[in-house]
Formats: C-alpha cells, sequence, structure tokens
C-alpha cells in the first residue's frame, strides 16, 4: 500500500523558512515524480514543484522560483520543499503526491496523495 506522509508545516512569520518532509513508502518511486500542490482556502489546489525520483530534476511554478527548493533523499525515501522568503500569500494546505508523468503540473496526473500540512504566514 503506497502512503504518502507529509510533516513539517507550521506558522511563520513572513521573510521566515520552513522545509515540508513527504515520506514516502509501499513501492519504489524510480519512475515516477513527486510534486508538492498547495491549496489555499476558496482556491484550486495549485502545483508548486516537482522533482523525478530518480535523476532529481526538478521543476517550479512561477511562484516558487528563487524562493523554494525541492529535493529528495533515496535512503530516506523522502522529498523535501524548502521554503524561504515566506509571504502572506503562501498560506495553504500543502500536499505531496506521485505521478508517472514528467512533468505534471495537473492534479489529475498524480496517482498517490498525501493528507496534507497546514502552512500560515503571519504578516
Amino acid at each position: 500500500q503506497v502512503q504518502l506522509v507529509e510533516s513539517g508545516g507550521g506558522l511563520v512569520q513572513a521573510g521566515g523558512s520552513l522545509r515540508l518532509s513527504c515520506a514516502a513508502s509501499g513501492r519504489t518511486f524510480s519512475g515516477y515524480a513527486i510534486g508538492w500542490f498547495r491549496q489555499a482556502p476558496g482556491k484550486e489546489r495549485e502545483f508548486v514543484a516537482a522533482i523525478w525520483w530518480s535523476s532529481g530534476r526538478t521543476y517550479y511554478a512561477d511562484a516558487a522560483k528563487g524562493r523554494f527548493t525541492i529535493s529528495r533523499d533515496n535512503a530516506k525515501s523522502t522529498a523535501y520543499l524548502q521554503m524561504n522568503s515566506l509571504k502572506p500569500g503562501d498560506t495553504a494546505v500543502y500536499y505531496c503526491a506521485a505521478s508517472r508523468l514528467w512533468v505534471a503540473r495537473t492534479t489529475t496526473s498524480y496517482e498517490y496523495w498525501g493528507q496534507g500540512t497546514q502552512v500560515t504566514v503571519s504578516s
């Protein structure tokens, strides 16, 4: 059974940083991309960043470029999203997900999802 479990969310002041983790289990993710999405209240879930598990190739949404960094640790089967210079507009529930497509930027392209972790950025 595939599981993706996010952690690392919390409350941070504007300008601060957080590192989200996505612990993966139940299968090997070679041949998969891990993506991060976020969903703010009243808004659609939007793509943030993705990483191809085997090569480490990355892709970012414009809103994430220069501030967020996606990475993965093969030994720990964990993907990360380092978020710096956070803004109130980054407040959302952040989800990680797995897809066999590259680069998948739509929610329908992802097969497996975590339960999400809340990130709140105060001004």
